[in-house]
Parts: C-alpha cells; sequence; structure tokens
C-alpha cells in the first residue's frame, strides 16, 4: 500500500525566537509548503501585529493557530520524534542529515507519529541541552558563509520535505515513544545507574547523553520504553531487598540469632 507524507503530523517549532517579523515570516513560508502547525517557545517579544505583517493574510490561519510554550522540554513532551536544526556540527553534533535526506526519512515516520522540526534563537541556534531532545538533526549546507535567516532556514526544510511528500512510499514506521515517555525513561535510567554506581553522580548527563543518542539511533516504541523502565524497576527493587536482607542478617548476628538464607 503507498503512502504519502502526513504534513498534519509535522510541526515547526520555533525556540526563543527573537524577532516577531521572523514568526510571521515562517508562518509564510509554511503556508507557501502546506504546513499549517507552529509552535512557538518562550518568545521574548511576540507581537501579533508585527507577525501578521510579514505572515500576510495568506498565513493568517497559521498565525491564528500558533501554540505557545513557556520551555522546551513541556513543548516537546508529546512529540514523537524530534528534528533540531543546527548551523554548528562537530562534537556532539556528529550524525546530521541534510533537508533533502532528512524529508525522505520523514516521510514513512510521520504517517503514525507526530514529528517536530526545531528550530532555535536567531543569534546562537540550538545549545547542546536543546539538542538532548531530539532523535536526529538538519544542517542545511552553504558555501563559506553559513548563516540563513530563520524564514530561509524553515523554507529549505519545509521544500524538502513537501517535494519528498509527492512521491508514493512504502515505508512505515509504526508510533514511537513520545518525548514524555523517553524523558522519564531518561530519569528512571540516570537515577538506577547512579544508585548501583554504574555512572558518576557527579556528571551523570555525559554517560545519559550517550544513551540517549544510542536509543535515538534505534527509534524506541512506547512498549520498549515500558520494558527499559520495568527493568530498571526490578533492579531497583531487587537492590533494595538484598539491602534490606542485609541489614536483618547484621542484626541476627548483633543479637546473637541464627537465620538461614
Amino acid at each position: 500500500m503507498f503512502k504519502r507524507i502526513n504534513l498534519d503530523n509535522i510541526t515547526i517549532v520555533l525556540h526563543q525566537p527573537r524577532h516577531p517579523e521572523n514568526i510571521g515570516s515562517v508562518a509564510r513560508a509554511m503556508c507557501n509548503m502546506g504546513f499549517s502547525r507552529l509552535v512557538v517557545i518562550d518568545p521574548p517579544d511576540y507581537d501579533l501585529n508585527k507577525i501578521q505583517k510579514l505572515a500576510t493574510h495568506a498565513a493568517s490561519d497559521v498565525v491564528d493557530k500558533t501554540i505557545i510554550y513557556a520551555d522546551l522540554k513541556n513543548a516537546l513532551s508529546h512529540f514523537n520524534y524530534v528534528v533540531g536544526a543546527t548551523a554548528r556540527l562537530g562534537g556532539q553534533r556528529q550524525v546530521v542529515n541534510t533537508p533533502s535526506k532528512l524529508a525522505q526519512k520523514l516521510v514513512p515516520i510521520s504517517i503514525e507519529n507526530r514529528i517536530a522540526i526545531l528550530f532555535g534563537p536567531e543569534d546562537r541556534g540550538l545549545s547542546n541541552d536543546d539538542i538532548r531532545y531530539c532523535h536526529g538533526l538538519v544542517n542545511i549546507p552553504t558555501s563559506e558563509f553559513s548563516s540563513l535567516n530563520l524564514a530561509q532556514a524553515v523554507m529549505i526544510t519545509c521544500y524538502e520535505i513537501f517535494i519528498a511528500g509527492l512521491e508514493k512510499n512504502t515505508g512505515f514506521t509504526p508510533r514511537l515513544a513520545s518525548r514524555h515517555e523517553l524523558d522519564g525513561m531518561y530519569d528512571q535510567l540516570k537515577d538506577i545507574l547512579v544508585r548501583i554506581s554504574y555512572i558518576n553522580p557527579e556528571n551523570p548527563d555525559y554517560w545519559i547523553n550517550k544513551l540517549r543518542r544510542f536509543f535515538s539511533r534505534i527509534q524506541l516504541r512506547a512498549k520498549e520504553v515500558s520494558i527499559i523502565r520495568g527493568i530498571c524497576r526490578q533492579i531497583d527493587w531487587y537492590g533494595k531487598k538484598c539491602y534490606g536482607d542485609g541489614q536483618g542478617m547484621r542484626q541476627n548476628q548483633a543479637t546473637g540469632e541464627h537465620k538461614e538464607y
């Protein structure tokens, strides 16, 4: 059965955009390519008149339906797949797709999953903390000057997805775990791995970030996240049981009693 990209499952997310005019230009670019879902996170200046002026009447529906969040974690919590746009490479940004490769990848994912394409502030882009929430990264190749206007970056990305969506696709990706489910799993993993002394309690995020990248490549489903969390709960229970049994043995030895274990 042939499937086409589901644009209704793709949301453009702007994290702390500095200028309301850029928000309006993004809305217009989205409208050009058939995208209708826009999320804005913690904007320092959300001047609706300036936004509408750049969006023009054609994209007024995109602006009217824009959802505003106060923080990144809550904004991304219900998405199953998050892509971060980055101009910087290297360091923690090793595996990066071009917009065209990303577009091909998103077609089957979009059928059953809610996708967020995340763009950072115009002056500094996404931080290393921000990209922890991303399953993948996209970089727009440029010549010597790599800085793009926010709306230009959104337009190029949306264009490639739109073009990829015109082709018939037989691939399929089942529903993936949401960011809320994944973040709960990572918090639980961090807690249990610190308590069993597997990772350094003074810098646990160093190792947890490695696990984030590993699991992002696998594209965990909700049931698989549930299994991992169940294993964590069992490790926690067994650790507490061993501790309690040890305490009981020591108390018995202190009182001169003997008990078979």
